[in-house]
């Protein structure tokens, strides 16, 4: 489901990336392959530098089909920034590659709180992220950051998922699962 980013899948992704339903919501926008390419090294050399931690989401056969990534980590937190291939949309690829991405980062790495910074008229990435019980509105909590991330042009809804709301809605799920299977 989730690998590390690898600068020979670029071309696959590239094409997976510039279809108009996705092209507008990314964060890392190319105009060609090549400054693809160039835009992954460099993403690549910002996770050496603890920036940035990025990684591949892959089919049910490896193919890669999408990223996620954490940008602009500071102080145990960052924003995620996840996309997706339009013909791979709505499978069940996102909530997957999110819960994945999102333990390694908290029981891994030294994250605690991850912020979403979607665009209020994405509307198919508020209802994807409205999904996840551990998703919470961040704007009256952190009205700072919500007054920075809207100070252009362009309106953003703020949400986080905290590590301690994570935890306990995925280890609650994961007990109900094990209730099942007996």
């Amino acid at each position: 489901m989730l690998k590390l980013r690898d600068l020979s899948e670029t071309n696959d992704l590239y094409e997976l990336m510039i279809h108009p339903s996705v092209f507008p919501y990314v964060r890392q926008k190319a105009a060609s392959s090549e400054e693809y390419l160039f835009m992954t090294k460099q993403l690549l050399e910002e996770e050496q530098l603890g920036k940035t931690i990025s990684r591949t989401i892959t089919d049910d056969w490896g193919q890669p089909i999408g990223t996620i990534s954490l940008f602009d980590i500071q102080d145990g937190a960052g924003f995620l920034g996840t996309w997706i291939g339009a013909p791979f949309q709505g499978k069940g690829y996102n909530q997957a590659a999110k819960k994945q991405f999102l333990t390694e980062l908290f029981f891994e790495k030294d994250i605690h709180t991850v912020f979403l910074r979607i665009r209020k008229e994405n509307v198919k990435s508020k209802r994807a992220a409205q999904k996840l019980q551990y998703v919470i509105c961040a704007k009256e909590c952190h009205p700072a950051l919500y007054e920075e991330i809207n100070a252009g042009e362009i309106q953003y809804d703020l949400f986080k998922i905290p590590k301690d709301l994570f935890y306990i809605v995925t280890a609650n799920e994961n007990s109900k699962e094990e209730e099942q299977a007996m």
